[in-house]
């Protein structure tokens, strides 16, 4: 049992924690809780950090998936992992993982492709939750700028609910370049924009399509928006002049996946 915040093992999980660019060194990533260690390929499970007593209450999962994935389990005080974890009420099961960028081609392949392109955003719950969405509205992969909040953010890993391993996704260095390619395949590239003249649920998304979202405070970059094919609008009553980015996602999201119904 590791019982001393100062061990090695334990710095390490706690750097990986807080920092990105640790987390893209080694290609790794945290996850945390009962149901994302469920939801963990076994391919892609690492490392195993428990409590005592989540181990003796769980005992037959962990050795389960340590037979399946062959990797080793160490056991923490209480008192060190409520040092590494991310959660107010940690319960008492912490994982390292492998990352899985699935690359630009596999987001955007298939029949009839439906791909979700993200332009900065930066909340880490907001991406987390649109991940979440995207699985259940069918999309077929997520392409993100460079400058996105890391989908391997703790919030955000805790947000997907497991989606993150089952959704692609890539980073694109030239998201301008990127939409143009998706074109060039015959996506149909629709943009949230409130200079949007047609209303988001008039748009026809039964053929290979892309929809693209903005950054939560100031919308699509110019570049990006001027990528589009055409500009749709979610209309809104009151005074409300905008919607939280993972909301505008999801609804036009799911009018896409009604349509493709």
């Amino acid at each position: 049992m590791i019982t001393s915040t100062s061990n090695i093992k334990i710095k390490r999980l706690v750097s990986l924690k807080r920092k990105r660019k640790l987390r893209d060194a080694e290609k790794v990533f945290l996850v945390e809780g009962l149901r994302m260690f469920r939801e963990v390929p076994d391919g892609a499970l690492l490392e195993v950090y428990v409590t005592q007593a989540f181990y003796d209450r769980e005992k037959s999962l962990i050795e389960k998936k340590k037979r399946n994935s062959g990797v080793s389990m160490e056991i923490l005080a209480d008192t060190v992992f409520e040092y590494v974890a991310d959660t107010k009420t940690p319960q008492g099961i912490l994982c390292v993982a492998r990352q899985a960028d699935s690359g630009e081609e596999c987001v955007s392949g298939g029949d009839n492709p439906f791909v979700l392109v993200l332009d900065n955003l930066q909340d880490p719950g907001n991406l987390g939750t649109i991940v979440r969405a995207a699985e259940a509205a069918g999309v077929t992969g997520i392409l993100m700028s460079r400058d996105c909040v890391d989908i391997y953010n703790p919030k955000t890993i805790r947000s997907t609910m497991g989606s993150v391993f089952r959704v692609p996704f890539a980073y694109s260095d030239d998201l301008a370049g990127s939409i143009r390619k998706l074109k060039e395949k015959k996506i149909k590239c629709y943009a949230a924009h409130l200079e949007g003249a047609c209303a988001y649920d008039k748009a026809d998304y039964r053929g290979s399509s892309a929809v693209l979202i903005g950054n939560e405070g100031n919308g699509l970059r110019k570049e990006i928006a001027g990528c589009a094919d055409q500009f749709v609008k979610i209309p809104m009553c009151g005074q409300v002049e905008s919607l939280n980015a993972a909301v505008a996602a999801s609804v036009l999201m799911f009018e896409t996946a009604r349509q493709r119904r």
